[in-house]
């Protein structure tokens, strides 16, 4: 699917993994939760990157990231947040948000999110599932308000 194909499936509430709409784009679970509750903010509308993004329109992407970010460590109860902005494989504005644990195996804790191993960062056993994550996405949409 295409990024502008994935920002309509959510605009028209068709995307099993939105969350919620946020002033500057959606809210959606990530395809695997290999550390659960890892969401990702889509810019709506689509802009390349954050350098696109002038003025309120910057700052609100940014504050919105940050307040997804209290949102995924008040309904995931993690013990921080990291985020990333990248573009780089996907060639348009979002941010990961990812849950951090204490309980994560220890020669993982502490590597950024995307050096976990793929086999790990790919289970199957943890790909999202709309029944299975109903709850957690449930709980990040109550945080959000």
């Amino acid at each position: 699917m295409s990024p502008q194909q994935i920002l309509d499936s959510c605009a028209e509430g068709r995307n099993p993994s939105l969350i919620a709409r946020m002033a500057s784009g959606f809210v959606v679970l990530a395809n695997n939760q290999y550390l659960p509750g890892y969401c990702i903010l889509l810019r709506h509308p689509l802009v390349a990157q954050l350098n696109d993004l002038q003025g309120e329109g910057r700052t609100q992407f940014l504050a919105d990231m940050a307040s997804l970010g209290d949102a995924v460590r008040k309904a995931t109860r993690c013990n921080r947040v990291n985020y990333g902005v990248y573009g780089n494989l996907d060639p348009y504005l979002h941010a990961h948000v990812w849950p951090r644990y204490a309980d994560e195996p220890e020669a993982q804790r502490t590597m950024p999110p995307f050096l976990i191993p793929v086999e790990i960062r790919e289970a199957p056993e943890t790909a999202f599932d709309p029944a299975t994550h109903k709850e957690l996405m449930l709980a990040v949409r109550a945080a959000l308000g």
